[in-house]
Parts: structure tokens; C-alpha cells; sequence
């Protein structure tokens, strides 16, 4: 994080090499990025390399790290044994700690995106050309970048510095307190609100709604300790999306995670993947069994078991678990069969055991099956939808005290998910405030289960110590999670590199 270093990765961003050229005196450093934000035209395509290189941040393991060690999400057992860092993210033992390389990665591959819509920000803030339409394009684009990303760390890591080209001499490197982190990012997300337009015609780029939704997850997500915390703005914002009409639910769940329905009415943001390196995600690699992997190369739901459902999380009510008779969402999120081209696998000598236990199945691409590697996995992968913004205005009405209206949000997503006629007793009436409050943990999982709001939720509703530990497999086992697990440590490299963050200023616990 010193300064030099953060120029150095957001040069590298652009160039897209880490050549040593990038290691001479700063001065160089400087004057060339300085010319690579100097006017629209440098500063468009350099948000183009900083929003795909956001989008890279979900692909292959990194992708799904954040989802492990919850209620919802595990390692295989191989994968357990196999690599003690991140078994350490589920067991939550001594490898969860300040020299964990997977919890390093999710932190220093933030900082160069956020340096790149920091200097953005602030080019743009002096820019006089004549194009004031690409101008304002642009900064709204940064400013859901940056904000993005910082309420990405702050939730996982609590304070953190702010990068402000204009507050460099105050702020320095060091955390900054939760109330100024999050003033930043309200800011920058009210400054997209009013910069991006209702509709990108490349959906990669964010457009007005998932920002404003975003704000509303701010206001919801954020800590008490932060004074954001506010049912109010957050439903405000909410209704914002609701009442704009763009928006609304596919009929069938699983059209949701079909190729054939991407970026569809129900999308606010997903990222763009394909099935062609460098454009593929290889989350089929992860998610998939490596029993069908060893059957055939081929086989579109083969994978290497880096993260299965839990028991809770693939088990029905009747039997512990979190499903309903009759719930669609079930088969389309998880996969209990794994018969391929009429054989039935047995599980081989040799593996970690659980290879054909249920896997997750909203990131199986059947359009490599029999062609390409499970490797080329290529579906967009859901950022927000209008399923999630439902659910969420739901339990901002439920903490305004209006319960009833709340249980009709939650039918809408319901009916859905059995299949567009609600039974009446499935259907959510007569809850008081506490009830709902309980319940919408279970459904939240239903709808969005592995889409990587698990943790957040966990966090937010101060669930994690004791949902986590009774129904993840690894950290039940290990009996060691506590309190201090609901942030991450700050990763060795930053507390050696970065002048401004010693020892001292660790988050508890580590």
C-alpha cells in the first residue's frame, strides 16, 4: 500500500505486464500516470482495464473464497488436507491468520482497482474538455468502482484506508474509522446515482439501478459502530430499483442462471464471462466433482470439490436441513445426481470421501459438455438482482415495524420458487418482527445461495460465531471459531510494506 507500490500496480493494470520498468525512481512512475489520466480518451480505456480486472476477481478460487467458512459453503475433504491456508479459511485454526495467502489475495487484488478509480476520480474532477456526457459517464463509473470495492474490504476487514488523491497528505496509508469509510462510500454511490444512466449499452460497465441498489445494501450492511446503519435509506433506496419498472423476476429460477437469459430483466449487474480464455471463469473447476472429472475430461459438471454445500445447506426441513418440499430452487442450485451418459459413478479408492456427496450446480455450463474442459466455464456470474433487492426491502420494512407488508415481498420471490402458484401454507402471514427476522436468513440462502452475500449476512446480523460454527462440517469439527472471525486479518504483506500499519494496528484477535 506505500505509495510507490500502489503506483507501480496500477500501472500494471494498464500495461497489463509487471515489467521492472515500472520499479525505476518514483518520479517516472508518476509523470507516466499522470499522462495515462490526462485526458477522456486515456482515462475510458483504463476504466475499461480496471472494471475487467474487477471482474477477474470473481473467476477460479479467489472468486469463491469469501463464500467458504460459512453456514452455506465448505472445502471438499481433499481439498482440506491438501493446502493448510485454505483449509485454515473453513477450520478457522492458526492458519487463519495474518500470513494466509488466499485471505492476502483477496486483499491486494482490491487496492490497484480502487488506485486506478481513485486517479480517475480525481482527473475527471479537473477535466475541462467539451464532452461533459463522457465526462460524467466516466466519473459515475469510477465512483461505483471505488465504492464498490471499499465496501467489499471494509465489510470483510473493518477499517481501511481511503484513497483520495485529494486527501493524500491527511489520510496517508493508515485505517481510516468505519464513520469516514463509510461516508466515502455513500458519497461515491449518491455521485454514480447521478452520473450513470439508466441503461449501459455494454453490460459490463454498471448502470444507475445496481448503484442505487448498492447504496441500499450500504445503508443495510453497514455496522452500527459506523453510524450508516439506516433502515430508512436503505428502503428509500431500495424503492428506488422497485419503482423504476425496469427490473423484474424471471418466471423460472433457473432461467435465472441460463446462458440463454443473461443480463436479463432480473439482472442489476453480472459479470460478463464466455467460454474462451482469457474470457472463461473456471468456476466449474471449483464447484464441480472430481469423480466425474476423472470419468471424463469432458463432462460439463466434473470439478475438483474446492467448495461443496453444507449439509444444512443441501439437506431438506424434515430432515435438519434448510429445503421445503415443492421449492424449484432446490434442483436448480444443487446437484444430487451425478449420472452421466447413463453411468452412475462410484467413488474410487483414494478420494477425500465426499465427491459425490450433493455439489453446487448454479455454475454448471452445459455448453462445453462433450466439447471443452469443465475449465471453460463461461456463465456470467450474478452480482445484485431483483430478487436480492426484494428481500432486502423486505427486512428493512420488517426493522420499520411493518412485518405484513415485508411478508408480501417475500411471497413474490416465493411464489416463484414453487413454481408460480404459492400453497397457502407456504406462504409467509402472521410473523411477528423476531420470526421474520430468523426466517429471512433461511430464504436469503434459498434464493441466493453461493452467489456470495453469505458471509455479509452472517456478519451483518452477528450470526457467524454461532450458524457457522454448528453447521460447517470443518469448523464444527475444529470448535475454534470466535468472535474476532467476523473480520479477516490484515495480510503480513500490507503490516511490512505499508509504513502506516504495524503490528499494533492488526485487527484483534490475530
Amino acid at each position: 500500500m506505500k505509495a510507490k507500490i500502489i503506483a507501480f500496480m496500477a500501472l500494471a493494470i494498464l500495461s497489463g505486464s509487471c515489467s521492472s520498468d515500472f520499479l525505476d525512481e518514483e518520479p517516472k512512475s508518476s509523470l507516466t500516470a499522470a499522462q495515462a489520466y490526462g485526458s477522456l480518451g486515456k482515462i475510458e480505456p483504463v476504466l475499461l482495464g480496471a472494471i475487467t480486472n474487477w471482474r477477474n476477481m470473481q473467476k477460479d478460487r479467489a472468486g469463491l473464497y469469501t463464500s467458504l467458512g460459512t453456514d452455506e459453503a465448505q472445502q471438499g475433504a481433499l481439498q482440506v488436507t491438501g493446502d493448510a491456508n485454505q483449509a485454515g479459511l473453513d477450520l478457522y485454526n492458526g492458519f487463519l491468520s495474518q500470513e494466509n495467502q488466499a485471505i492476502g489475495q483477496l486483499w491486494n487484488d482490491r487496492w490497484p482497482v480502487i488506485e486506478v478509480a481513485a486517479q480517475s476520480i480525481r482527473a475527471l474532477g479537473t477535466n475541462t474538455e467539451d464532452d461533459s456526457a463522457k465526462r460524467d459517464l466516466l466519473m459515475g463509473e469510477a465512483s461505483f468502482l471505488r465504492a464498490t470495492l471499499m465496501f467489499e474490504l471494509t465489510q470483510y476487514w473493518g477499517e481501511i484506508p481511503i484513497n483520495d488523491k485529494a486527501k493524500t497528505a491527511e489520510f496517508g496509508l493508515k485505517r481510516q474509522p468505519l464513520d469516514l469509510v463509510y461516508s466515502y462510500i455513500v458519497a461515491d454511490l449518491e455521485r454514480a446515482v447521478e452520473k450513470l444512466p439508466v441503461t449501459q449499452s455494454n453490460p459490463a460497465f454498471p448502470a444507475k439501478g445496481v448503484a442505487q441498489a448498492l447504496l441500499g445494501k450500504v445503508y443495510l450492511y453497514a455496522p452500527e459502530a459506523s453510524g450508516y446503519r439506516d433502515y430508512n435509506k436503505a428502503k428509500q433506496w431500495f424503492e428506488e430499483v422497485i419503482k423504476s419498472g425496469k427490473y423484474s423476476l424471471l418466471p423460472n429460477y433457473a432461467d435465472v442462471f441460463s446462458p440463454d437469459h443473461a443480463n436479463s430483466s432480473e439482472s442489476l449487474y453480472e459479470w460478463q464471462y464466455n467460454n474462451n480464455w482469457p474470457d472463461n471463469n473456471q468456476i466449474q473447476w471449483q464447484t464441480g466433482s472430481r469423480v466425474l472429472a476423472n470419468m471424463d475430461q469432458y463432462a460439463y459438471f466434473g470439478g475438483y470439490d474446492l467448495i461443496l454445500p453444507t449439509q444444512y445447506c443441501y439437506k431438506d426441513k424434515t430432515d435438519g436441513g434448510l429445503w421445503e418440499a415443492g421449492d424449484v430452487r432446490k434442483a436448480a442450485s444443487i446437484r444430487y445426481d451425478f449420472t452421466y451418459k447413463g453411468v452412475t459413478p462410484t467413488l474410487p479408492a483414494g478420494f477425500g470421501g465426499d465427491e459425490l456427496d450433493p455439489h453446487i450446480k448454479k455454475f454448471e455450463d452445459i455448453r462445453v459438455d462433450g466439447k471443452q474442459s469443465f475449465w471453460n466455464s463461461g456463465k456470467n456470474k450474478a452480482y445484485i438482482r431483483y430478487s436480492d433487492v426484494l428481500l432486502n426491502y423486505a427486512e428493512c420494512l420488517n426493522e420499520l415495524g411493518s412485518t405484513t407488508e415485508a411478508e408480501g415481498y417475500v411471497n413474490q420471490v416465493r411464489t416463484r420458487a414453487f413454481g408460480g402458484t404459492l400453497p397457502d401454507a407456504m406462504k409467509w402471514s402472521g410473523l411477528s418482527q423476531t420470526q421474520f427476522r430468523d426466517q429471512i436468513l433461511d430464504e436469503r440462502m434459498r434464493e441466493l445461495t453461493f452467489e456470495g452475500w453469505r458471509r455479509m449476512d452472517l456478519i451483518r446480523t452477528g450470526k457467524l460465531v454461532e450458524l457457522v460454527g454448528a453447521r460447517n462440517k470443518w469448523a464444527k469439527q475444529n470448535g475454534t471459531i470466535a468472535a474476532f472471525h467476523n473480520r479477516y486479518p490484515i495480510p503480513i504483506g500490507e503490516i511490512k510494506l505499508n509504513d502506516e500499519i504495524g503490528p499494533e494496528d492488526q485487527n484483534p484477535g490475530y
